[in-house]
C-alpha cells in the first residue's frame, strides 16, 4: 500500500476536522429535530388554543361563562410559549430564511400566553362569580356592585390584549412563508377583535356606575332622532326625555317635543368660523338641527344649552341620542310591548309604525308627539322594570353602538375621555394606522318626513395607488354617493306632514337632500361632479376638506356625487367611510390598495 503524500500531522488534522464537522452536523440534525418536534407540539397547542379562543370571544358579553374557557386557553398557550422559548429555538431565530418563521411563531406564542396568563386570568377569576342577570334592573334599580367589582380586572384585560395585539401586529411578514403569514394574520385579527371586546367591557364598567349615580345623582337629556327626516348623525331630535339616576335607580323625569322649543335669534353657543362657513348658525338656533353637525360633542352641548334655557337654567350631566332602529333592537330584549292605544310595538314593526304610520293616523303634530312619548315611556318602563333578557340587551346596545345609532356625550371630563375614540362618542371621522376615513352625511332640506322613502348608497375605491415597503399607500381615491327617492309616483298626495306641504319652498312629493362629504386628513380634492349638473360648496373642518351639495329628486329619481381625492403623504392602505345611519342596516364601505 502506498503511503499518503501528505504529512501525518496534516492527515491527523483532517481526521479531527472531519470529526468536528461530523459532530456539528449531528448537532445540527439534533437541533433541527428538536426544533421540529417542539414546533409541531407548539403548533398543536396553538391550534387547540384557537378553538378555545372562539368560545372565549363568543362569551365575553357574559364573563362568567368565559371563565372555564380562559383557564383551558391558558394551559395551551403556556405550553406553546414554553416550546418556543428555549435556547436552541432562540439561537435558530438568527438563521436565514427559517429564522423569521421561528421568530414569528415565538412572538405569537408569547403574546397569546401573555394574554391568557396575565391579561384575562384576573378577569376570569372575578367573573367566576359574575352573573349576567346582574345587568337586569329590579324595580327600576340596577345593582352597581358587580360592575364595580369587575372594573379593575376588565381594565387589566384590555391593557394586556392591546399590548399583545401591538406585538403581533409589529411582526414583519415580508419574509414569512404563506402558511406562517396566514397564521400570523389570523391571530392578529383575533387579537384585534378581542381587544375591541375587552376595551368595550373596560369602558362600560367604568362608565355605567358613575352614569347611574353611584357617587351623586345625575340627569341626562335623551334625544330621539327621527330617521324619516335626515340629519348628519341620524335624524332630527323630534322628541326628548329627561332621565334621572341615583344610586343605580333610574326614573323618567320628563318628556317633551322639539316643537316646544323656539327658534333662537342667534346660536345658543359659539360655533366658530369653520362651522358657520359650512353650516351657518342653523345647528345652534333650532333644536331640530343640533345633530346636523357630525360631531356629537358639539350637538350634545347645544342641546344641553337649549334645555337649560327652557328649564330655568337646569344643567344636565350629559346627552344621549338614539333612533327608532335602535329602539327596535331593544325590543328584541324586552319582547313585544302593547301600548295603551292597542298597538303592539315589536322589532318587526317599530320603524314603520313610528316613522310613517303615525303620520297617516294622526294629522295634528301634537297627537303625533303624544304617541311618540307614549311609546318611549312604555319601552323605558319595560327596561327599567327588569322584564328584559340581559344578554339580548347587551347585544342590542352593542349593535346600536356599532351602527352609530346610540350616541353619548358627558359633561364630566373623565367620562368623556373614556368615550372618546368609540362609536358612542359620535365624533368626526378619524384616520389611523388601520384606515383613512371619509365621512358621508346627509340631511333633509324639505322640512318633511320624506326620507322614509329615501336611500343613500356610498362606494369607495382607489383609482390609482402605490404601496410602499411599510404597507402604506399614496394615490387617488374616488368616493361616490348616490341618493335615491323611492316614494310612490303620487307622493304629492301623501299627508302634508310627510311631504312638508311646500313649507320650505320644495314642492310636495319632491325631496331635497343636503350632503356633507368629509375627506380624510391630508387628502386634497382633485375633482367633484354631480350627475344632475349642480355645483358644490364646502369648507375646512378641523383639518378636513368638506364638500357640500344639494339635490332635489322627484319620486323614482336619483343623483350621484363623485369626488376624487389625492394623498401625497403615505396613509393606511385601507379606505373606509363613516355614514349617516338611516333606516336600513349600514353596509361596509371600504377599499384596499392592491386588494379587494
Amino acid at each position: 500500500m502506498t503511503d499518503s503524500p501528505l504529512p501525518r500531522s496534516v492527515r491527523r488534522g483532517g481526521v479531527v476536522f472531519a470529526a468536528v464537522l461530523g459532530g456539528l452536523l449531528i448537532l445540527a440534525v439534533v437541533a433541527t429535530v428538536w426544533i421540529g418536534v417542539r414546533g409541531a407540539l407548539a403548533y398543536g397547542h396553538l391550534r387547540d388554543a384557537q378553538q378555545t379562543a372562539a368560545a372565549v370571544r363568543e362569551n365575553l358579553a357574559d364573563p362568567a361563562t368565559a371563565s372555564d374557557a380562559i383557564a383551558s386557553l391558558a394551559a395551551d398557550t403556556g405550553a406553546a410559549h414554553a416550546m418556543t422559548s428555549d435556547p436552541v429555538w432562540n439561537l435558530a431565530e438568527g438563521l436565514p430564511w427559517v429564522g423569521p418563521q421561528l421568530a414569528a411563531v415565538a412572538t405569537v406564542a408569547e403574546s397569546l400566553d401573555g394574554v391568557t396568563s396575565t391579561a384575562l386570568r384576573p378577569l376570569s377569576e372575578v367573573a367566576a362569580s359574575f352573573q349576567v342577570d346582574a345587568l337586569k334592573p329590579q324595580d327600576g334599580q340596577l345593582d352597581l356592585a358587580p360592575l364595580q367589582q369587575i372594573s379593575g380586572a376588565a381594565q387589566t384585560a384590555s391593557d394586556g390584549v392591546g399590548a399583545a395585539a401591538a406585538s403581533v401586529s409589529s411582526i414583519d411578514r415580508t419574509a414569512l412563508i404563506a402558511p406562517v403569514r396566514a397564521a400570523v394574520d389570523e391571530v392578529d385579527a383575533l387579537l384585534v377583535e378581542a381587544g375591541t371586546a375587552t376595551d368595550a367591557l373596560a369602558r362600560a364598567t367604568q362608565l355605567i356606575p358613575s352614569m347611574l349615580g353611584a357617587d351623586a345623582p345625575r340627569d341626562y337629556l335623551v334625544l330621539f332622532q327621527n330617521n324619516a327626516e335626515w340629519r348628519s348623525l341620524g335624524g332630527i331630535p323630534g322628541a326628548m326625555a329627561l332621565i334621572h339616576t341615583e344610586g343605580g335607580a333610574i326614573s323618567l323625569a320628563a318628556q317633551e317635543s322639539s316643537s316646544d322649543y323656539p327658534r333662537y335669534d342667534d346660536a345658543v353657543l359659539p360655533l366658530g368660523d369653520e362651522i358657520t362657513a359650512i353650516y351657518g348658525e342653523r345647528p345652534g338656533r333650532w333644536i331640530q338641527n343640533v345633530t346636523q353637525l357630525p360631531d356629537f360633542a358639539i350637538s350634545g352641548a347645544l342641546a344641553r344649552e337649549m334645555w337649560a334655557r327652557q328649564h330655568g337654567g337646569q344643567q344636565v350631566d350629559g346627552v344621549i341620542a338614539l333612533d327608532p332602529v335602535a329602539l327596535s333592537y331593544l325590543l328584541e330584549a324586552t319582547g313585544p310591548i302593547t301600548l295603551p292605544t292597542g298597538d303592539v310595538l315589536a322589532p318587526a314593526n317599530a320603524v314603520q309604525l313610528l316613522l310613517n304610520d303615525v303620520y297617516s293616523r294622526y294629522t295634528r303634530p301634537a297627537d303625533q308627539d303624544a304617541f311618540f312619548a307614549m311609546a318611549a315611556a312604555a319601552v323605558f318602563e319595560k327596561l327599567s322594570g327588569g322584564d328584559v333578557d340581559p344578554a339580548a340587551l347587551v347585544g342590542a346596545l352593542t349593535r346600536a353602538g356599532d351602527e352609530d345609532r346610540l350616541l353619548l356625550w358627558s359633561t364630566h371630563e373623565n367620562e368623556q375621555s373614556v368615550l372618546e375614540g368609540t362609536t358612542l362618542a359620535g365624533g368626526l371621522p378619524v384616520s389611523d394606522d388601520e384606515a383613512a376615513r371619509f365621512g358621508v352625511y346627509v340631511n333633509d332640506g324639505t322640512g318633511s318626513k320624506m326620507d322614509f322613502y329615501q336611500n343613500a348608497t356610498t362606494a369607495l375605491e382607489w383609482s390609482s395607488c402605490t404601496l410602499d415597503a411599510a404597507g402604506t399607500a399614496t394615490g387617488d381615491a374616488v368616493l361616490t354617493v348616490t341618493i335615491g327617492n323611492t316614494a310612490p309616483a303620487d307622493a304629492a298626495s301623501l299627508p302634508a306632514y310627510i311631504t312638508g306641504d311646500s313649507a320650505f319652498g320644495v314642492p310636495a312629493g319632491i325631496t331635497r337632500t343636503i350632503g356633507y362629504l368629509y375627506l380624510p386628513e391630508g387628502f386634497e380634492l382633485v375633482d367633484a361632479t354631480m350627475s344632475d349638473g349642480t355645483g358644490f360648496g364646502g369648507g375646512i373642518h378641523e383639518g378636513r376638506r368638506v364638500v357640500s351639495f344639494a339635490i332635489d329628486l322627484p319620486p323614482g329619481g336619483s343623483a350621484t356625487a363623485t369626488l376624487t381625492a389625492r394623498t401625497s403623504a403615505p396613509v393606511a392602505a385601507t379606505l373606509e367611510a363613516v355614514t349617516t345611519p338611516t333606516l336600513t342596516p349600514p353596509a361596509a364601505v371600504a377599499a384596499v390598495c392592491g386588494g379587494s
